[in-house]
């Protein structure tokens, strides 16, 4: 602390030490700078940032494919595959994909959305209802807030 003085005079102590003059709070009365070496807290502040970004938990979207016509045994299969995605904390797409005439009975679709929606309750939401777009039907669904 060297207290109150004019820019001209915080300079040349900045000049003497070596060191630069960094304006802190500009919106301050009066505005408060500091003497330090700008190079060293530039290179500090950008490897906060690096920690910062590596502790940040990234998002996969992981998808789970599936036909109207899936059996019960394949059903449980993929639900577990999902179950498993979630608890890695990942979002799941769920895909149902129509071929030839099946397209006709999207509610098929539905109901087997449904069974998946209602199996992963109890760790996820729907994030997506399913929608149909072209020859596929797909949601989204993400892992509970903790």
């Amino acid at each position: 602390m060297l207290g109150v003085m004019s820019v001209n005079q915080a300079l040349l102590a900045a000049e003497e030490r070596g060191l630069d003059l960094v304006e802190v709070s500009p919106n301050a009365s009066p505005p408060v700078c500091r003497i330090m070496d700008y190079g060293k807290y530039k290179y500090q502040a950008s490897k906060r940032a690096a920690e910062a970004k590596k502790k940040s938990a990234r998002v996969d979207i992981k998808e789970v494919k599936m036909r109207p016509k899936t059996e019960d045994h394949d059903f449980q299969v993929k639900v577990r595959n999902a179950l498993r995605f979630l608890e890695d904390g990942n979002k799941v797409k769920v895909t149902v994909m129509f071929r030839g005439r099946e397209v006709t009975h999207p509610e098929f679709g539905y109901a087997l959305m449904k069974r998946v929606a209602d199996e992963v309750a109890d760790i996820a939401v729907v994030e997506m209802t399913p929608r149909m777009a072209g020859r596929f039907m797909t949601m989204v669904i993400a892992p509970k807030k903790k």
